[in-house]
């Protein structure tokens, strides 16, 4: 099991939330997403390490971007 925590930028709202976990989860490998609108942490549990830049690719598909 692999997870790994990410800080998005942009959102303010629960659809933001929802917009990003939706994007996140359909990346191949991903079994959960956790999105916190406050800190904007995003969490990825995958069953193995997952290339980040197919995660930040989705962050950017829902319309946010990743700090880096």
């Amino acid at each position: 099991m692999s997870s790994t925590t990410y800080t998005v930028k942009g959102m303010t709202c629960g659809h933001c939330v929802n917009s990003v976990k939706e994007e996140v989860g359909e990346v191949p490998g991903v079994t959960s997403v956790e999105v916190d609108l406050a800190t904007g942490l995003l969490t990825v549990d995958s069953a193995s390490p997952i290339d980040s830049s197919r995660v930040i690719s989705a962050v950017e598909e829902a319309g946010y971007e990743v700090a880096i």
